[in-house]
């Protein structure tokens, strides 16, 4: 019994990766029909064909741009914590690695004021150099 449960650990721990990407395109796919499904029922009593596409325009999802300024405060607070936390335990392998990510967060926020992603930033930024 021993010899088979020591054989089935591995193979076990090699399949719950799979498993969790299993579960997860599940529930994916279950969230999705659900939404198209209310979204039929919900045509069927709408007689305006105006009202029919603005729900739709409501329900698709909207991507927003990735704000690098945000992105990096938060990865550089982590490289901070990270350097504590090895300056705390005394291993420098954990300070390096807090440092190390600290400065990738420094780079991205000076890429999010070299890159402005709103409209507003980008007219101010030619303005700006407009003026020069």
């Amino acid at each position: 019994m021993e010899s088979i449960l020591a054989l089935g650990i591995p193979y076990i721990g090699m399949l719950i990766p799979v498993l969790c990407l299993l579960v997860i395109f599940y529930f994916n796919n279950k969230e999705h029909k659900n939404k198209y499904a209310a979204m039929v029922e919900m045509s069927k009593t709408i007689q305006d064909p105006t009202e029919i596409r603005d729900l739709l325009d409501d329900l698709v999802e909207k991507k927003h741009p990735i704000d690098y300024r945000r992105s990096g405060v938060i990865t550089m607070f982590v490289g901070v914590g990270l350097c504590l936390l090895g300056w705390t335990i005394g291993i420098n392998v954990i300070k390096g690695a807090g440092f190390l990510v600290a400065a990738i967060g420094v780079g991205s926020i000076i890429a999010g004021y070299l890159y402005p992603n709103e409209s507003a930033e980008i007219t101010k930024a030619v303005e700006d150099f407009e003026k020069k």
